[in-house]
């Protein structure tokens, strides 16, 4: 199924062979959230032509990577989503993202900000060594879409949509407001004072997410 070989026995070869080509690590990207309608995932990639989609989703389903399933009644739609072995590119994801981040300031012209690249920015944000032996909910509200954050006993898990039983609730007012937490710019009582976030819950809950969660 390779479009590209590269002629070498190395691991990271084969690696490249299998999700190297341009917008396949974006489509594993999106699926680390959950599965995705063929139309979730056009929305959350609003550039990629869709050709583009539809090759990249058969090569990923050739590899193994990623399967498809039909919803039962009523959904009636047919959903993808990783395999195991798709879900195993995780941490390559996380510390990719991270290394990318470090050059990253302000959005540059025309591009856009979805769900998935701040479900993703939460990932490669998140602070193990602050959470261990933690269990706690967080229901992050950007606006147009909304993100659940669940850190079980120090396990991170983040998906797209409200969150059933959050501990904290916490909603962006301000532009730049959870981004502004995330990269200290302001504290948790800067940002409740001048109403660039608003909570529900205990806001003492927003200190321990400002620790977990740093640029």
């Amino acid at each position: 199924m390779t479009a590209r070989e590269y002629g070498q026995f190395c691991g990271l070869a084969r690696a490249l062979e299998m999700v190297g080509e341009r917008w396949t690590l974006l489509i594993v990207r999106n699926l680390l959230s959950g599965p995705q309608r063929y139309t979730d995932l056009r929305k959350g990639l609003p550039a990629i032509p869709t050709n583009i989609l539809s090759s990249r989703l058969k090569q990923l389903e050739e590899a193994g990577l990623a399967t498809r399933r039909a919803l039962s009644h009523p959904e009636r739609a047919v959903v993808y989503e990783l395999t195991d072995h798709g879900r195993d590119l995780e941490p390559a994801l996380i510390a990719l993202g991270r290394w990318g981040a470090r050059t990253m300031t302000e959005p540059r012209p025309g591009e856009t900000i979805t769900a998935e690249s701040v479900a993703m920015a939460f990932r490669t944000t998140y602070r193990p060594e602050t959470a261990r032996d933690t269990t706690v909910g967080y229901e992050v509200r950007m606006g147009e879409f909304t993100l659940r954050l669940q850190i079980t006993a120090g396990t991170l898990t983040v998906g797209i949509g409200p969150h059933p039983a959050p501990d904290l609730v916490i909603e962006r007012l301000g532009d730049q407001g959870v981004h502004a937490l995330m990269t200290g710019a302001k504290s948790p009582d800067q940002a409740l004072a001048d109403g660039s976030v608003r909570v529900e819950g205990d806001p003492a809950l927003l200190h321990r997410f400002v620790q977990t969660f740093r640029f």
